[in-house]
């Protein structure tokens, strides 16, 4: 049996041309180096799984222009992980190795991560250092807590923070790869996957390998999907609002009850539902469309039910929802807390309907008082 490689070493980029969805750092540092105004001490932050210690050693091997294979490389290039390491005697360790200068290439480059793991006492045991490096050094700090670093720390650093990367960049990404692969993927999987990783490509290959190999095959599915991560189709919030807009509580009940079991939460079904109101009201806009996360043959589902859904029932729908979602943990009957919002929202037509009725019956009576 082969060695099994996890698609985030597999396809771990090697350049900065094939780095995901932060254009802002790497066209930064591929113009400070071609215009040899790099820094010495640079700090990248950002959440987990964006590209921050990929992009130190992309960066690491193009100053001294490695490649790959160079096994000058791995004599020039040191990683330190602070959160095992994160002692004063670690650190004097690492500025005793920055004394000696590169055998091979222009600079020595020293990758610190999870940096703010150190304890006080190593950051100031690093503060000279990092304030007078040698020519030939470079230090590359990276963190998911830039709160935690000390600001003389901070200071001495040129700061580069890393976004979360867009649900579309992570649906492309995961596009190329089953691609490469040789896997069959529906969009919606993907787009799915890709919402699931909260803006972490790392995570989002994470999830992908795992539900390639639950599907045992070379197709990736959007039910596949659903299943393995145990989140609530689409289909039940288009079916759920469609019974609540025809006035239909029984069905919405019904329904709510077959969620409940297949296992899901009521908490994460209300929370489900009104971001499924969310997207109707941003498909009220052409201009707001934008706003929707969803592959394009959701989109339209969203598109049609959006113009049968009023203005009026989904703002009150969103208030309704949203007091449901406040109040869910204080309740001591929680499914009947969220039946009780359901059939609000069942009614909130005939009530806007009745309160239309009444302004124009009253209308006549001021006439006649004027």
């Amino acid at each position: 049996m082969e060695n099994f490689v996890v698609s985030a070493r597999k396809y771990r980029p090697d350049n900065f041309d094939t780095v995901v969805g932060q254009e802002h750092i790497t066209t930064t540092l591929k113009n400070a180096i071609d215009n040899n105004h790099l820094a010495q001490a640079l700090l990248f932050c950002g959440p987990r799984g964006v590209g921050k210690t990929t992009c130190a050693r992309i960066l690491a091997k193009m100053v001294n222009g490695f490649e790959d294979d160079d096994p000058a490389t791995s004599l020039n290039i040191h990683e330190l992980d602070a959160a095992s390491n994160n002692s004063v005697d670690d650190i004097r360790n690492l500025v005793d190795q920055v004394r000696y200068a590169p055998q091979y290439g222009k600079f020595k480059i020293y990758i610190i991560d999870e940096v703010h793991m150190l304890s006080n006492a190593a950051f100031n045991a690093f503060l000279k250092t990092l304030e007078e490096p040698p020519a030939y050094a470079i230090f590359i700090l990276a963190t998911t807590e830039k709160h935690k670093i000390i600001p003389t720390i901070l200071s001495r650093c040129q700061i580069f923070d890393f976004n979360r990367i867009q649900v579309q960049d992570i649906g492309r990404h995961l596009q190329k790869i089953a691609e490469l692969e040789n896997i069959e993927a529906e969009e919606e999987a993907l787009h799915l996957i890709a919402q699931k990783s909260d803006g972490a490509l790392r995570d989002a290959l994470s999830i992908f390998d795992l539900i390639v190999t639950f599907s045992s095959g070379n197709k990736l599915t959007y039910q596949d999907t659903i299943k393995n991560l145990h989140i609530l189709d689409y289909d039940y919030y288009f079916k759920m609002t469609d019974f609540l807009l025809e006035e239909d509580a029984s069905q919405a009940l019904l329904t709510f009850d077959d969620i409940l079991k297949n296992g899901f939460d009521g908490h994460q079904f209300i929370v489900g539902l009104a971001e499924h109101f969310r997207n109707l009201m941003v498909c009220k806009d052409q201009a707001t469309v934008k706003l929707l996360m969803v592959s394009d043959n959701i989109k339209q589902k969203y598109a049609d039910q959006a113009v049968r859904a009023p203005l009026s029932f989904l703002l009150s729908a969103l208030n309704i929802s949203n007091q449901c979602d406040i109040q869910y943990k204080a309740s001591k009957n929680q499914r009947l807390h969220v039946e009780l919002g359901l059939m609000k929202l069942a009614h909130i037509n005939a009530a806007v309907n009745l309160v239309a009725l009444n302004q124009s019956d009253q209308e006549p009576l001021k006439k006649k008082v004027v």
